[in-house]
């Protein structure tokens, strides 16, 4: 697959069912039951027979195990009276759905048409499926001014898709950034949680969540990819700092004990913000590209002028850290550059004049201060990677103290470490999950969208056993 492919939404297809009227059903159950097609629904639709027995059974007061049964769809017509006097909710649910899809057919003679949306891998296994029922998959133009739904890839072992749709769904021209913000998301935990010890501890949890066991893991396996992606880059950020369990002297330091050089751990830490930041303007832009074409993307601060404007400041930065003065005065050339586009960008959206001119001001200066304090507020991954590091060391003191009074307290040193390795790996685990998050968030997904999509909700009801199902007479 391409890499530009690869860095997209699903491809969508607009397409129209077409079946001979009588066949409408069975195409609509064979549709259901594939799963991978999201029909255009009636707004307001009137309740059909199966609805109004649905509601009717709800409405006596039913077990929440039966008005709340998954939706299941019989092959052939049903006695909706039977399945009522039974409550069978989940078949009447099943037909619901079904009479409300139907109601969105428009008829001509003896032919029925459906319009809907479908990835456009799964066309053809679709066209297969009605073909059988003597309908056809038809491809039809996008209609204008309306945006595909949003489909984001899912790799069959690992997804770092929760960690976007949690935040919200991407327009159908943006990129899909579940892998990049994934593996930013692990790194930024792992230099906050970096620990040889802890990151193991991690795997395995990761490991059992993948497995299931206990059984109430089950339902968290989604999240096994972060805890063990989480786990690996704590692994390495320790194996850096020499710690294993805290400063035990165990591992050799491979880069810096963090305790010992807090200001250049600060200043590393500051610097990967940096670069994250730069990879979120670029992707931005690419994103304003994608949405409203080279015009729009010139002048907006999440597009191009917002990168020109970073990367002009970064230059700088980095000319005054140096003590080069050529990149100093070639960056901020840059800066006021992409500055100016973004000031021009502001005013286009206002309404002009003085007041204008004022929101413009404003909204710049905005701009600015935010550009500075994103990029600062990355010296959290090194202050809770101190903190970190400092409750790992207390209990690691703490431990080696007992043990050194004596075989008598060797088992309260093994209590104390069990204990306090207990807490501080629960408090700065959840600490690191939520800052590492905080900053995914606000920091870098500010820049990449602007608006939000719609989820591709495709229809899915799967086919009840032919035993369970009672024919209409």
């Amino acid at each position: 697959m391409p890499w530009a492919e690869a860095m997209a939404p699903v491809r969508m297809r607009r397409v129209a069912v077409v079946v001979p009227r009588a066949a409408l059903r069975d195409a609509l159950v064979r549709i259901a039951e594939a799963g991978c097609v999201e029909l255009d629904r009636v707004e307001e639709a009137v309740p059909g027979p199966a609805a109004l027995r649905l509601r009717r059974l709800q409405g006596r007061g039913e077990p929440a195990g039966q008005t709340g049964a998954t939706a299941v769809l019989a092959v052939a017509v049903p006695d909706l009276d039977q399945l009522e006097d039974l409550g069978d909710a989940g078949t009447l649910a099943g037909e619901a759905q079904l009479e409300e899809r139907a109601a969105g057919a428009v008829r001509r003679g003896d032919v029925a048409a459906l319009a809907g949306w479908c990835p456009g891998a799964e066309v053809p296994r679709v066209a297969e499926r009605l073909a059988a029922a003597g309908g056809a998959l038809l491809p039809l133009p996008s209609p204008r001014g309306t945006d595909p739904p949003t489909l984001l890839r899912r790799a069959a072992a690992v997804s770092f898709t929760p960690l976007v749709t949690t935040y919200g769904t991407p327009p159908y021209a943006d990129l899909d950034p579940s892998w990049p913000a994934g593996l930013a998301y692990v790194a930024m935990f792992g230099i906050m949680f970096g620990d040889v010890g802890h990151g193991a501890l991690l795997l395995l949890g990761a490991l059992a969540v993948r497995l299931g066991r206990p059984r109430r893991l089950a339902r968290l396996r989604r999240l096994w990819p972060f805890l063990a992606g989480a786990g690996l880059a704590s692994v390495l950020a320790g194996a850096a700092y020499g710690e294993f369990f805290g400063p035990t002297g165990l591992l050799p330091v491979l880069w810096l004990p963090p305790l010992e050089r807090p200001a250049r751990l600060l200043a590393a830490a500051v610097l990967f913000g940096a670069g994250l930041l730069t990879l979120a303007h670029a992707a931005g832009a690419v994103n304003r590209v994608r949405e409203g074409g080279w015009a729009s993307a010139l002048y907006t601060a999440s597009g191009f002028a917002g990168l020109l404007f970073y990367l002009g400041l970064a230059l700088s930065a980095g000319g005054l850290v140096v003590h080069v003065p050529s990149p100093v005065v070639a960056g901020a050339a840059l800066a006021v550059a992409g500055l100016a586009l973004v000031a021009l960008g502001l005013f286009r959206a206002t309404a002009g004049g003085g007041a204008g001119l004022a929101e413009t001001a404003v909204r710049l200066f905005d701009v600015v201060v935010r550009t500075g304090t994103n990029t600062l507020s990355f010296a959290r991954l090194a202050a809770f990677g101190l903190t970190h590091a400092a409750l790992a060391g207390l209990v690691w003191r703490g431990t080696a103290g007992l043990a050194g009074r004596g075989a008598a307290w060797v088992a309260g040193a093994v209590l104390l470490f069990v204990v306090g390795t207990a807490l501080s790996f629960g408090l700065e685990a959840l600490v690191a999950g939520v800052q590492a998050l905080r900053l995914e968030y606000y920091e870098l997904f500010s820049r990449l969208f602007e608006a939000e999509g719609r989820p591709f909700r495709p229809w899915h009801v799967p086919p009840a056993p032919p035993s369970d199902v009672l024919l209409r007479r």
